[in-house]
């Protein structure tokens, strides 16, 4: 993935960390991470405050000094029927790139991470909702049974190797790929993360002592009751810290300051060339670049289609003297549906790669014996 291409994505991503795609925008400095985030914490889940909450797990976010930690926390659902699919690094070729997670009435791809509580790599066994309402399964999940009646007691049978590492692709990322049925998750009905979520990620990125930097892998909050409830007498630290290997003093890749959560195409830099493929077969490499600068012309047309239909959206609203609240609702729709563009972008470049690349360039990565699933 050339350089632009991957700062562009990154852009997108590291916005996510921070905001919810329905609403504000933050400025920050986009930089090219090529630090893999650490393992995953292990660490106990704070007991569910009450019906219709749901666990959201812990991950570790992009910050202006690198990694901070994200505590897990319980979300009420904001919809019946909703379950949350968790956002997951993955590698995007020459960088980590971060994929939001998202509310709807399907759990999709979150990467094959295991962040344990129901959340094993693909699907969710922490509940299930019936008739309105959520049943917990008490296998996975810390539930008061005295109040809250609505449990069942499943057994889940975990096939997948246990591990701890916290992102997709790469040298000792996780192999997996999304069903067919979990990429349909990602083009159905579904919401960004909740304002609770969002006030959430902000409190978490406010505390110095959860960054790596300074908790070494092994965060004093790990997981809270409720969203950005850092104070709170339940919250919970991290019983067992992740890997983290301190990265040596560089000067990062950098673009100047600009709004991380594009709503418009034309907000976004221009796709550029790759660098030529040099792997020692000139056909192959002949190959790879054609098929690259394929990918490019096709998104470039891409991205000029869906800035054209949102152009016309805003003159359709200005001719009907729109007021506010429709116009808001309109953006939020233009930020979705530009995030999901990038995000299929993404995708479709990092299958391009792994298609093209030969086999030895993702050595495989032996992952130390990790603690039960249900204690991440």
């Amino acid at each position: 993935m050339n350089s632009h291409f991957c700062t562009r994505l990154l852009l997108i991503a590291l916005g996510m960390l921070a905001i919810s795609a329905a609403a504000h925008a933050q400025v920050g400095v986009a930089v090219s991470i090529t630090i893999a985030p650490p393992e995953l914490p292990v660490y106990e889940q704070p007991l569910c405050p009450g019906d219709g909450y749901i666990w959201t797990p812990g991950y570790w976010a992009w910050g202006d000094d690198g990694y901070y930690w994200v505590p897990g926390t319980w979300v009420l659902a904001p919809e019946v029927g909703f379950f949350w699919t968790p956002g997951y690094w993955a590698w995007g070729g020459s960088g980590f790139v971060f994929y939001d997670g998202y509310w709807g009435p399907v759990v999709g791809f979150y990467g094959g991470i295991n962040y344990g509580y129901g959340y094993f790599g693909h699907g969710y066994e922490g509940g299930r909702w019936d008739h309105g309402h959520f049943f917990y399964n008490r296998t996975v999940n810390n539930v008061n049974v005295t109040q809250i009646h609505n449990v069942y007691n499943t057994t889940v049978v975990n096939n997948t190797t246990v591990t701890r590492v916290s992102y997709n692709g790469g040298n000792g990322g996780i192999n997996a790929r999304p069903t067919s049925q979990e990429e349909a998750a990602a083009h159905e009905k579904h919401i960004p993360p909740v304002a609770a979520q969002t006030q959430h990620i902000q409190a978490a990125r406010a505390r110095p002592d959860l960054r790596v930097s300074e908790n070494h892998g092994k965060p004093p909050i790990a997981a809270t009751p409720k969203p950005a409830a850092l104070s709170d007498r339940a919250v919970v630290p991290a019983k067992e810290g992740a890997r983290y290997n301190p990265p040596a003093p560089a000067r990062p890749e950098s673009n100047p300051a600009r709004p991380g959560n594009a709503i418009h195409p034309n907000e976004l830099p221009p796709i550029s060339r790759s660098a030529p493929s040099n792997t020692g077969n000139p056909k192959a490499d002949q190959k790879y670049q054609q098929e690259q600068e394929k990918l490019n012309a096709k998104q470039e047309q891409e991205h000029q289609k869906l800035q054209q239909k949102q152009d016309q959206e805003h003159q359709q609203m200005e001719q009907q003297k729109a007021n506010d609240a429709r116009k808001q609702q309109m953006e939020q729709q233009h930020q979705q549906q530009t995030q999901q563009m990038e995000q299929r972008h993404a995708q479709e470049q990092q299958k391009l790669q792994q298609r093209q690349q030969p086999p030895h360039e993702n050595p495989p990565h032996e992952n130390p014996s990790s603690p039960s699933k249900e204690k991440h």
